[in-house]
């Protein structure tokens, strides 16, 4: 019977331009380790957290690794305790799946730790309820594809339907991340209730057209694809040197550049990873110009998510 189990969840971009709500991906080098263990105690306690940048709430009813592993306990049936550390790797509020990662590895840690024998969307839909306050509202564009790995499309909600987008190419990405903290309940009030029918036509078309790209390995289509006709009109406004980043990230050879899911983070996606570093360099120095503190990273797309990185 194990007693500890450490799980690390990793890093996403969800949206991805024309995929709201919709598409995502898993990012490989960043991302949250939650550890949980049995205890005496009945219930679930959060003892440890760790990083973050900004305060992180250790109530397990305010804190997104906390619902997680209480629905995994129902789901066992365990009438006994669990303790969680976390130590984060992701800056809440930073647009890369910071809350998603969180759920994700506890629920990911607390089904290892009871036994390893909930599926992979059972462990989805156990993870939800901590994403939920993060975001107040169903969206799992961060928590599949930090589950999953790789692409991941969202075909549905009701019942929670995810297809995992296999492509031939080996794309890389640049995320800069603005030292600046947007809460996702926050951004989304500020999407458009109401859609034009040609803006609606243009996204969904836009959506069709990066699946069709990955699956054939087509770069150019995936570049034509990229765009955003939804939330980046809404939201760029609150990103410091939005505009001039994307400019800079596309004028060194990035296939297309947006916002990562609710920002202020900026994704920029590339054929390799000499052109995502170059994106990268000239992101950090448009973003230079407006004096913000900022973080860069260079990552494959990769096709694991969440793991066990260690048991007991």
């Amino acid at each position: 019977m194990r007693t500890e189990v450490s799980a690390f969840a990793p890093a996403s971009v969800s949206n991805v331009a024309c995929g709201f709500d919709i598409m995502g991906f898993a990012l490989g080098n960043a991302g949250d380790i939650v550890t949980a263990r049995r205890a005496e105690r009945t219930g679930v306690r959060i003892v440890r957290v760790e990083g973050g940048r900004c305060p992180i709430p250790a109530d397990p009813d305010k804190n997104t690794a906390g619902p997680p592993v209480r629905e995994v306990m129902k789901r066992y049936r365990y009438a006994g305790g669990i303790e969680i550390d976390i130590k984060k790797g992701l800056p809440i509020g930073s647009g890369i799946g910071s809350s998603a990662a969180s759920a994700v590895a506890a629920a990911v840690a607390a089904d290892a730790l009871l036994g390893s024998k909930l599926s992979k969307l059972e462990l989805l839909e156990c993870a939800v309820e901590g994403e939920k306050i993060a975001s107040g509202s169903l969206h799992v564009d961060n928590l599949a594809p930090c589950l999953w790995g790789g692409f991941v499309l969202v075909r549905g909600y009701h019942p929670i339907d995810i297809v995992p987008i296999v492509s031939p190419l080996t794309l890389w990405c640049a995320v800069i991340v603005p030292e600046v903290e947007i809460r996702t309940s926050e951004s989304r009030k500020l999407l458009p209730k109401h859609l034009s029918l040609v803006d609606v036509v243009a996204q969904t078309g836009n959506a069709a057209g990066l699946i069709a790209g990955l699956m054939a390995g087509d770069a150019g289509l995936i570049a034509r694809s990229l765009h955003d006709r939804i939330a980046e009109p809404a939201r760029q406004k609150t990103i410091p040197g939005y505009t001039r980043m994307k400019e800079a990230a596309l004028e060194a050879g990035a296939l297309g550049c947006n916002i990562s899911g609710s920002g202020p983070a900026v994704f920029a996606l590339s054929e390799s990873e000499d052109v995502a570093r170059r994106s990268s360099g000239a992101m950090g120095l448009a973003l230079e110009n407006e004096g913000v503190p900022f973080s860069l990273f260079v990552s494959s797309i990769k096709n694991s998510g969440a793991r066990i990185v260690s048991e007991s």
